[in-house]
């Protein structure tokens, strides 16, 4: 693979794991602060009784880490593509939740969903890629 094919891919990854971390940051603060207009009968029959334990999960944990492989990536560390790789089944993991809670909502799942897939596609093809092995 070329250094320009490298780069583009490199850049394509740590751009997607940025636009996922700062779409959890903003719903998770969105549920953290009552994700007014929201239903709070769609949370029926799951374990909260409001939004923002989801919205603090959300925030922390499928922002926070996929802000960390963004960084990764970006800096070129021997873990971006793993740290990448555990933000989209991270991703995928809450999608499939939340929609077994909520049911189908949003464009956004799905488009979330698909950037998921793009990361793991990417980030399989970074080069001197660790998770091939």
């Amino acid at each position: 693979m070329s250094k320009s094919n490298a780069k583009t891919i490199r850049n394509i990854l740590g751009v997607l794991l940025l636009l996922v971390a700062i779409n959890a940051f903003g719903g998770g603060y969105y549920g953290m602060a009552g994700a007014i207009g929201v239903p709070i009968e769609w949370l029926q029959g799951s374990p909260f009784t409001s939004y923002f334990i989801p919205g603090l999960f959300l925030f922390t944990v499928i922002g926070g880490w996929a802000l960390f492989a963004s960084i990764l990536v970006f800096m070129k560390k021997k873990f971006a593509p793993k740290a990448a790789l555990i933000s989209s089944e991270m991703v995928l993991l809450w999608l499939v939740v939340q929609i077994s809670i909520i049911g189908y909502v949003s464009w956004m799942q799905p488009t979330t969903a698909v950037a998921a897939v793009l990361i793991i596609l990417l980030a399989w093809n970074l080069p001197n890629c660790s998770i091939k092995t």
